[in-house]
């Protein structure tokens, strides 16, 4: 297959390309090659968000600089268009996926929807086109799923009638065009001129480093990336616990250990969440089948998926502490979302714990300033609570006035699970105050 004419294409930006799935990745790439000058067509299931991103209007919440000014700028022009009908992709020359990959609760991958896509693709894929797979996917799966599924359905050959690579994203929500601009991408091509190729389609949004590589290297580095996240989260989380147990405060113990060359502990708390850290370590343990014994991985998503439990056993010391039946008690829960500052609430380790206290017949209100189900008034919201648990650290609670929190609360418990407040002003407001990785 020779790509020279779409390498054409694409240093003249005449070459179309289609974005499936216009999410957190999705959207904010098709709008960057717009802005570049590439004619972007956005493929999405849901038709009010193909409906709002049409008329200029960024259906993601939070905080995302730059992105509305951007889709509204691209979308005047015209460089892009979103539509619901696959039909429109016969035009496209290069293809992105960016479908969520989840695992389901045997932590096995569900390829839903990358199947569906990969079928839909196939029946107009063009001839010479390239597909591109942005979602993260367990090693092997360019080779194993997404190939032999667009060679069926599109009844064409890989490296002869299309081109087909991996290019996982690496971002976060609330820096979306940040990571994508700044952050380095592996290229993972089926072969070395595909991967070549992409490299010069993508160095026209990303300023980092471009790495060729094979496609199963490509998702072994993404996967892998956010395995050792996960491992080393659940290390700071098992010293909180560790910390809390002897009396001692694992902030300081952090501080301390950072200060030693080479050494970066990263920081515990009530718990992971979001699309990623969950759901990749299990992608990566995939890869392997039944070849390789699985240990660390399992050990750490335990210990992170504990964190919000362990949150609610600190709710109930404390109410201990009062004599306070937790039966008869109500909490509010700060954060609904997974990260900071985010709407995003998938695998929200709130969810986790507002659940846990709900089954242990504890009244649960939730405030969120990001989430739209739980946004208002935060001194109403926790007004007559026996407790606040700090999950999320949204910089809106920042200005929480602690006296007029502690006026409104039945008791006045607060438990940080972020390390957010500043202790001496929380005591000085007369809160009984408790945070993760802190002893008593």
């Amino acid at each position: 297959m020779n790509l020279t004419t779409l390498q054409e294409k694409i240093e003249q930006k005449t070459a179309v390309i289609g974005v499936i799935g216009l999410g957190y990745v999705g959207l904010p790439v098709a709008a960057m090659f717009a802005q570049k000058g590439f004619s972007v067509i956005g493929v999405d299931i849901k038709t009010e968000r193909v409906e709002m991103i049409n008329a200029g209007q960024n259906p993601i919440e939070g905080d995302e600089p730059g992105l509305a000014d951007l889709l509204a700028g691209v979308t005047s022009t015209g460089n892009l268009r979103a539509t619901a009908d696959y039909d429109t992709l016969a035009q496209a020359d290069i293809v992105l996926f960016d479908v969520e990959t989840p695992v389901d609760e045997s932590n096995q991958p569900r390829y839903h929807a990358l199947r569906a896509v990969c079928d839909s693709l196939g029946a107009v894929l063009s001839d010479g086109a390239m597909v591109i797979v942005e979602s993260t996917i367990a090693p092997g799966t360019i080779e194993g799923v997404v190939r032999p599924l667009l060679e069926k359905s599109s009844g064409k050959q890989v490296n002869d009638g299309f081109a087909l690579g991996a290019c996982p994203e690496r971002v976060m929500p609330g820096k979306l065009l940040l990571n994508l601009r700044t952050m380095s991408r592996v290229c993972g091509g089926s072969t070395e001129e595909t991967a070549v190729t992409m490299t010069q389609l993508y160095r026209h949004i990303v300023e980092g480093d471009l790495d060729t590589a094979d496609p199963i290297t490509a998702e072994l580095v993404k996967t892998t990336e956010n395995a050792y996240r996960d491992v080393q989260i659940a290390f700071a989380n098992e010293v909180a616990l560790i910390s809390e147990s002897v009396g001692a405060d694992v902030w300081r113990v952090r501080e301390l250990v950072n200060k030693s060359p080479y050494r970066q502990m990263h920081l515990p708390g009530a718990g992971v969440g979001g699309h990623c850290i969950p759901k990749d370590p299990w992608l990566l343990a995939h890869g392997a089948g039944d070849d390789v014994p699985i240990r660390l991985i399992p050990q750490s998503r335990a210990i992170n998926d504990g964190m919000p439990i362990h949150m609610a056993d600190m709710l109930t010391s404390a109410f201990n502490h009062f004599g306070i039946d937790p039966r008869s008690s109500k909490t509010a829960v700060l954060g609904y979302a997974y990260l900071a500052d985010s709407d995003d609430t998938r695998n929200s380790p709130s969810e986790t714990l507002v659940a846990h206290l709900r089954q242990e017949n504890i009244n649960v209100v939730i405030h969120d300033p990001w989430v739209a189900e739980y946004q208002g008034d935060l001194l109403t919201a926790v007004d007559g609570c026996d407790a606040v648990i700090l999950v999320v650290a949204h910089q809106a609670y920042k200005d929480l006035d602690l006296s007029a929190l502690r006026n409104s609360l039945h008791t006045p418990i607060l438990i940080d699970g972020r390390h957010f407040f500043d202790a001496a002003r929380v005591k000085e407001a007369g809160l009984y105050y408790r945070c993760v990785g802190q002893g008593a």
